[in-house]
């Protein structure tokens, strides 16, 4: 308050000096002239017609964005790291967002990821986000439908015009961070620490960008292990076992906590997690409190 009113007094004080610097100059007064002749007063005139006061601007519409979220929106991993960064939208654009999750073969059974995109829509939604690569032909189908909304899709190539599934669809986007790179540490960062020289992987279902993925992180431990460690390269086991999604589905995919285990069990001592949730990293941590030399990377 005390910062308000020394701000408003400079201000004051800087306002008076200028129109203190802008008045005209002291002139003499004019001699003495004779007195006007009198004239007749002019003629009464109506007063002006009265006029409407200016419409006042309408606030701005809230901007209303929809989320399909492939896991549950509280998974600890992916699917809610995609719902949090909504919250921050919503909290710092004033924006609103709305949302489904676990959109998934498995949880939503006869629908498809454009179809529930469609209810989105139909609640305001003016950009829609896919959030999960297996959503790449659903958010194509919704994109070429639906012109009028921004459509992104966090991963994909549909855009990207050395993609294998390129195309021209002017309101839709990819947007993806290098993870093969963060990958890369992940191996590198698992081949510094194994004391056994057998490394897990724990991925997901098999696509493109898995096996991407899973090559770049063997990729770095096999650098970090033969360049640092000076190791011999026919010494490092790399294992990759894939649980069939992105996460454990009773029924539909293997159990990634009992993957998990059964690297523990056989003397893997460091798990690199490629799936959307925490499995490898809550048994890992139950190893080592059990006394275990077990490590893992998120």
């Amino acid at each position: 308050m005390r910062k308000n009113l020394m701000r408003l007094a400079f201000f004051a004080m800087a306002l008076v000096l200028i129109l203190s610097a802008c008045a005209p100059a002291a002139t003499q007064p004019p001699a003495a002239t004779e007195p006007p002749v009198a004239t007749e007063a002019p003629a009464a005139t109506e007063p002006p017609a009265a006029t409407e006061a200016p419409a006042t601007e309408a606030p701005a519409e809230q901007f209303v964005f929809g989320m399909l979220l492939v896991g549950p929106y509280n998974d600890h991993g992916w699917s809610q790291a995609h719902y949090e960064a909504g919250q921050y939208v919503e909290e710092k654009l004033g924006a609103k967002m709305i949302y489904l999750d676990k959109v998934n073969p498995a949880d939503r059974q006869g629908t498809t990821p454009d179809q529930l995109a469609e209810e989105l829509v139909s609640q305001g939604a003016k950009l829609v986000i896919f959030n999960s690569d297996d959503m790449k032909d659903a958010s194509t189908a919704f994109a070429k439908a639906h012109p009028e909304i921004s459509v992104i899709m966090a991963s994909g190539d549909q855009v990207w015009s050395d993609g294998q599934a390129f195309e021209e669809i002017p309101n839709l986007t990819n947007i993806m961070g290098r993870m093969e790179y963060g990958k890369m540490m992940a191996g590198c960062a698992a081949a510094l620490t194994t004391q056994t020289g057998q490394i897990g992987y724990l991925g997901p279902l098999i696509n493109d960008e898995t096996r991407r993925l899973a090559s770049s992180a063997y990729l770095g431990a096999k650098h970090c292990w033969t360049e640092y460690a000076g190791k011999d390269a026919a010494d490092l086991q790399f294992k990759v076992t894939w649980i069939g999604f992105w996460f454990n589905i009773p029924g539909f995919t293997s159990d990634p906590t009992q993957v998990a285990n059964d690297f523990i069990n056989t003397g893997y001592d460091v798990i690199i997690s490629g799936i959307d949730t925490t499995e490898g990293l809550t048994e890992s941590q139950k190893a080592a409190d059990a006394g275990k030399e077990v490590f893992a990377v998120p």
